[in-house]
C-alpha cells in the first residue's frame, strides 16, 4: 500500500479548451500534498485526471504520464476501472447512497467485484469504520440508511467506502468545504492518521487547512482568464507558506489576489 505518484509533462483539454498546461510533479508515499490556488486554475481537474475520471467527461482529453510507482496508468491495456480502485476518490460532497445501510455503503465497491462471503463483508466493515474513525459511533446502527448521518459522519462515511477496497492513494477534492468547524477538524485528524498508510493528494480552498494537514503543497495559477492553469511552484508546506520562491505564490498566500 501507499505508492508514489509521478506526474509528467500533464496537460488536460476538455475539446478545444486546453484547461491545465504542462504539469510535472512527484507526490512521496505515505505523505499529503495539498494543490491550492484561485478557481479556475484547474487544480481539480490535475486531481481528477489522477485516477482517470477527468476522462469520463465528453470531450476531455490527456496528455501526458501519470505514473504509479512507475506505471502509467493511461497505458495502452490499463483498466480505467482498476486504476480508480487502486487510486480512490473522496469528493467534495459527501455522496452516501442515501438508502442504502451504512454496513452496504462500506463493501458496495466489493460487493461490485462480487464478493458474497458475509464473514468477510463484515469484517472489511468494521476495519474500514476504524480506519475513518467511524465505527464507534455507527457500531450500533449499521443496518440504517447512511442518508441519516450527520453531514461530517457522511463524509467520513465515504471516506470508508473509499478505503474499503484498499487503495494506495486516496484523492481528496475540498473534502471539508460543505461542514462545519468541528467536522472539518475531524476529517483534518482523520487525514493526518491515514497518511500513515496512504498517499494522499487533497485539494483545498482552505490555506490554513493546507498548512495544517499537508507535507507539500503545489500552488496552481491562471496567467489571465481562457488561457490554460499552470503549476507555478510546488515545495515543502512550511517553505511554501513562509519564503515561496515565486512572487505570485507569495501574492496568493498573502492574500493579495484569489
Amino acid at each position: 500500500m501507499a505508492k508514489r505518484l509521478d506526474i509528467k509533462d500533464l496537460n488536460l483539454h476538455y475539446g478545444k479548451f486546453h484547461a491545465v498546461q504542462d504539469v510535472t510533479l512527484q507526490v512521496p508515499a505515505r505523505s499529503v500534498t495539498a494543490f491550492i490556488g484561485p478557481s479556475g486554475c484547474g487544480k481539480s481537474t490535475v486531481l481528477r485526471s489522477l485516477n482517470r475520471m477527468h476522462e469520463v467527461i465528453p470531450g476531455a482529453r490527456v496528455d501526458g504520464k501519470v505514473m504509479l510507482d512507475g506505471e502509467d496508468v493511461y497505458a495502452a491495456g490499463v483498466d480505467p476501472v482498476q486504476v480508480r480502485k487502486t487510486i480512490g476518490m473522496v469528493f467534495q460532497k459527501a455522496n452516501p447512497f442515501p438508502t442504502m445501510s451504512i454496513r452496504d455503503n462500506v463493501v458496495s465497491g466489493l460487493k461490485l467485484t462480487g464478493e458474497k462471503n458475509k464473514k468477510h463483508l463484515d469484517e472489511v466493515t468494521e476495519r474500514a469504520l476504524r480506519g475513518a474513525n467511524l465505527f464507534e459511533e455507527v457500531k450500533d446502527r449499521l443496518n440504517k440508511p447512511g442518508g441519516g448521518l450527520s453531514g461530517g459522519q457522511q463524509q467520513r462515511l465515504c471516506i470508508a467506502r473509499a478505503i474499503a477496497v484498499e487503495p494506495d492513494v486516496l484523492l481528496m477534492d475540498e473534502p471539508c468545504s460543505a461542514l462545519d468547524p468541528i467536522s472539518t477538524l475531524a476529517i483534518e485528524d482523520l487525514i493526518a492518521r491515514l497518511k500513515q498508510d496512504y498517499t494522499i493528494v487533497i485539494v483545498t480552498h482552505n490555506m490554513q487547512q493546507a498548512a495544517r494537514v499537508s507535507d507539500q503543497t503545489a500552488f496552481f495559477n491562471l496567467r489571465a482568464v481562457g488561457e490554460p492553469g499552470q503549476l507555478v511552484e510546488i515545495d515543502e508546506t512550511g517553505k511554501i507558506f513562509s519564503n515561496p520562491e515565486q512572487k505570485a505564490t507569495e501574492d496568493y498566500i498573502s492574500g493579495r489576489f484569489g
